[in-house]
C-alpha cells in the first residue's frame, strides 16, 4: 500500500486503488482563480489543465463535464450531443452534494455519487493533462487515456473558445 501523504484525497485514494500513475502538483489556491490561475502558478499551458464541472439535465440528473482550462462549455451543444433537453451548471452546493468535493477542488475521481462523465474530445488528443486532485490547490498530472479507460468518459465536442 502506498504511504499516506499530506495531499491524500478521495481522488488520490481512488487513483492508487486503481493502480493509475499520477504526479502531484500543489499550488497556492486563489478563490475564483480557476484553471487559468492554477496553470499560471504551475507554469503550464491552460489548454492542458482540465476543469471538472458538475452539471445537471432537465430531470436534475447530475453529470460531469471535463473541459480545457481556457475554454467554456456550450451547454446547448452538450445537451444535443448527450440526448438531454437542456443542461445547466449546478449550484456550488448541489455540485458539492453530488461530487463530495468543494467547488474549486472537484475531481472526477472518487466522487460521492456515480455520474456519467463527458470529456471534450480534444483533451483526449493530449498525452498528459493536469486535473484537480480532490482539493483546492492540488492538480494531478495523468495520462489523458485514463479518462476513457478508467472513468469510461464519453467524447463530446462542446468547447467554446
Amino acid at each position: 500500500m502506498a504511504k499516506k501523504k499530506n495531499s491524500e484525497t478521495l481522488a488520490t485514494q481512488w487513483l492508487r486503488k486503481n493502480h493509475i500513475e499520477f504526479s502531484e502538483h500543489p499550488y497556492d489556491y486563489e478563490a475564483k482563480g480557476g484553471a487559468n490561475d492554477a496553470a499560471k502558478k504551475l507554469g503550464v499551458d491552460p489548454y492542458i489543465t482540465v476543469k471538472t464541472l458538475i452539471m445537471e439535465d432537465e430531470k436534475k440528473q447530475p453529470l460531469i463535464v471535463l473541459m480545457h482550462g481556457n475554454h467554456e462549455v456550450s451547454t446547448k451543444n452538450l445537451a444535443r450531443q448527450t440526448g438531454a433537453k437542456n443542461i445547466q451548471p449546478c449550484t456550488p452546493e448541489t455540485a458539492q452534494r453530488h461530487s463530495g468535493y468543494l467547488v474549486g477542488g472537484t475531481s472526477p475521481f472518487g466522487t460521492r455519487k456515480k455520474m456519467p462523465i463527458w470529456v471534450q474530445a480534444s483533451i483526449l488528443d493530449l498525452e498528459s493533462i493536469y486535473i484537480n486532485g480532490g482539493k483546492r490547490g492540488l492538480l494531478l498530472k495523468i495520462k489523458s487515456k485514463v479518462l476513457t479507460e478508467s472513468l469510461q468518459a464519453k467524447r463530446v465536442d462542446v468547447a467554446l473558445d
